[in-house]
């Protein structure tokens, strides 16, 4: 039994079986719990951002700092829901297949979960950074330019935005390391079904 139950068959390997089940639970076992962890942090880092508001009065106006005021906040927010749900949806197979042991999966569903992890992976990184580099603005500001430091005026803003920035970070470390061992997994199809060849001199 290979990663995702699919690729050699442990019957073909004489005295194999129980090691390579041994190792299969494990990896999805550590699946499992990188997954429950990126839903969590991934959700904490949406809901600490897309709730954040502060509101302060300059000479008797009321200016409002909420998320959507920084398109790369609201990036941040859409990609974390996503990254959430999937993770979600991901982690419950994972249950599944702990449940019932063995849950043979064709390649192409193998492939398509890698490219899947591939895809949010990038994204998480991406959105991390585009939100840390407007964060880093508002919180320095940019002279040269005349921008302010915002984070001055609105600092209990600045601060839970920096908490969901720090959340959806780890979350995307996680969403790397699944990433991996998705890889790990779909390559590791191919890696013993073909005999090797002996050199020739």
């Amino acid at each position: 039994m290979s990663y995702l139950g699919v690729g050699v068959s442990p019957g073909n390997v004489p005295g194999s079986s129980t090691k390579m089940k041994l190792i299969d639970r494990k990896v999805r076992v550590t699946e499992l719990i990188l997954r429950s962890l990126v839903c969590v942090l991934a959700l904490v880092a949406a809901i600490l951002v897309a709730t954040d508001v502060q509101v302060r009065e300059i000479f008797t106006i009321q200016k409002k700092a909420k998320f959507t005021d920084m398109k790369a906040l609201v990036f941040l927010v859409v990609i974390n829901g996503i990254a959430a749900g999937y993770s979600l949806v991901q982690a419950v197979r994972c249950v599944v297949g702990l449940v019932k042991g063995s849950v043979l999966l064709s390649e192409p569903l193998a492939w398509a979960i890698f490219f899947g992890d591939q895809a949010v992976a990038y994204l998480c990184v991406a959105g991390v950074a585009a939100a840390a580099q407007s964060a880093a603005f508002a919180k320095l500001g940019q002279p040269e330019l005349q921008w302010m430091k915002i984070c001055d005026m609105y600092g209990k803003f600045c601060n839970q935005v920096g908490e969901g920035i720090a959340s959806a970070l780890f979350a995307c470390i996680g969403m790397v390391l699944i990433s991996c061992i998705s890889a790990f997994g779909v390559f590791r199809l191919y890696g013993g079904s073909k005999p090797r060849q002996s050199s020739r001199w």
